[in-house]
This record gives C-alpha cells, structure tokens and sequence, in this order.
C-alpha cells in the first residue's frame, strides 16, 4: 500500500473537496483519499498493484473543473 499526496488545481469549496475525495475513492483499490482546500492538495492511500497514478488524476478530471499533479 502505498499514501501519496498530490496536488490539485481547481478546487474552491468544501463542495469541490468532496468531488475530489469521492471520485478518487470510487476507485478500486482506494482506500482512503482526503483533500485539503487550504493546501491545495490530496493525499491518497492506495494499493499500486490495482491503481496507478493515471487512475487516480483520470478520476479526479472527471470530476470537475479540477486538475491534480503527478
């Protein structure tokens, strides 16, 4: 398992922050995923041998008008 934080662009309001956190969560193999509006950012704990990072960006660009950072 694997917690990375990576940064996202986009988000607002505590309603952006869940957006976030529940698209990446929607994932297999998310464990758990908590943004953070004041730094702009989100960590994620994850198993790598289901999801990559590609997964866990895709997702979260679904989600709205957000962009996170590899």
């Amino acid at each position: 398992m694997a917690t990375k934080t990576f940064k996202v662009n986009g988000m607002k309001c505590v309603h952006c922050k869940a957006n976030v956190e529940n698209a990446i969560q929607s994932l297999v193999g998310v464990h758990h995923a908590e943004a953070n509006l004041e730094a702009k950012n989100v960590s994620v704990d994850f198993d790598e041998s289901h999801v990559k990072e590609a997964d866990i960006k895709a997702a979260v660009e679904g989600a709205g008008r957000y962009e996170l950072q590899i």
